[in-house]
């Protein structure tokens, strides 16, 4: 009987994710290609697009990134967990007792991320160390080698993260039946990007779809939306990046799949988007002639369908929020 029970309860779970999946399978992210991939979940992206997003927003270079990110692999697995040795807690395993802050601000990503480049950028010529070098003048490990076997994994989740490599990230999703919330899309994009990123006009043209694939009062979108979809339009300005990132961009323009500095941080958005599809009910993305959709998720960031310039603009990324549709 029991027995019988259990199979029933596994039965249903998996019908479960196939209803909230679309059938397109477990919800998962997958970010670079070829041989060089890492999967992971979510919960792991979601926190993952936050490290990055603080770190490029306090002007922190891509490395400081790897490093950041490397450090909460080790640490958390990516986990906003609240147990650890001792008072340890959150992502980087941080602990009141030795002044990282209160239980309440290391349990917040953005501040977690926040105080970890501020110790950071503490560390003389900390972007010449070795990764495991940088990472234990921070973190203080009882096992500082641990951080190196994560650094590949790292540098390949802050290439797309930063933008730098472009629509090499791409997940599928628990989208279901639920819908979303463009507020609170605005508001996770203010907390993690800061304050200015929605000062634009552009940066508020948003709200329920005229159901032409276009926001009301604004240009054309990538594809038919649902009736009544909000759509939020981020305005995408320079990348606050150091000097050296700067040069990387110029020097990897011809490369093929990486970002030209003009763009690196649509991408760095449009990826953020990606990352936090599943916590924010995101269905779609688009950006630079390219669209992430949450029932298309295997074709990942395919080229907008009929091109045309207008639909290839790089001063905006746009996100669209689930949306029930009208009956």
């Amino acid at each position: 009987m029991a027995a019988g029970f259990a199979v029933l309860l596994t039965v249903a779970g998996y019908v479960a994710v196939r209803y909230e999946t679309g059938g397109r399978g477990a919800p998962g992210c997958v970010v670079g290609s070829g041989s060089h991939t890492y999967r992971f979940t979510p919960e792991q992206a979601s926190n993952a697009a936050t490290i990055a997003a603080v770190g490029t927003t306090k002007g922190m270079p891509e490395r400081a990134v790897t490093i950041a990110l490397a450090t909460a692999l080790q640490e958390s697995a990516l986990r906003n967990i609240d147990y650890g040795d001792r008072d340890s807690l959150g992502l980087f395993q941080q602990r009141p007792s030795q002044g990282w802050g209160s239980e309440r601000q290391i349990m917040d990503p953005v501040y977690a991320s926040a105080i970890f480049y501020d110790r950071l950028a503490e560390v003389p010529g900390y972007s010449r160390l070795p990764l495991t070098v940088a990472a234990q003048k921070v973190q203080r490990s009882g096992f500082p080698q641990a951080y190196a076997k994560h650094e590949p994994d790292a540098a390949l989740l802050a290439a797309a993260l930063t933008g730098r490599s472009r629509a090499s990230l791409t997940c599928t999703t628990l989208l279901g039946s639920r819908t979303g919330d463009a507020a609170r899309v605005r508001a996770e994009l203010t907390r993690s990007f800061g304050t200015g990123l929605l000062v634009e006009g552009a940066g508020r043209e948003d709200g329920p779809d005229d159901g032409k694939g276009a926001p009301a009062g604004g240009s054309a979108g990538t594809s038919a939306p649902a009736e009544g979809a909000d759509v939020v339009t981020v305005p995408v300005g320079p990348v606050p990046g150091s000097p050296a990132d700067e040069a990387a961009d110029r020097e990897d323009t011809a490369g093929g799949g990486v970002a030209p500095a003009g763009s690196r941080r649509g991408w760095e958005l449009a990826q953020w988007a990606v990352a936090q599809a599943d916590a924010l009910r995101i269905e779609e993305v688009s950006y630079a002639g390219r669209v992430w959709s949450a029932r298309l998720p295997a074709h990942g960031w395919r080229e907008v369908p009929g091109g045309g310039e207008p639909r290839r603009e790089t001063d905006r990324v746009r996100i669209r929020v689930a949306a029930r549709t009208a009956r």
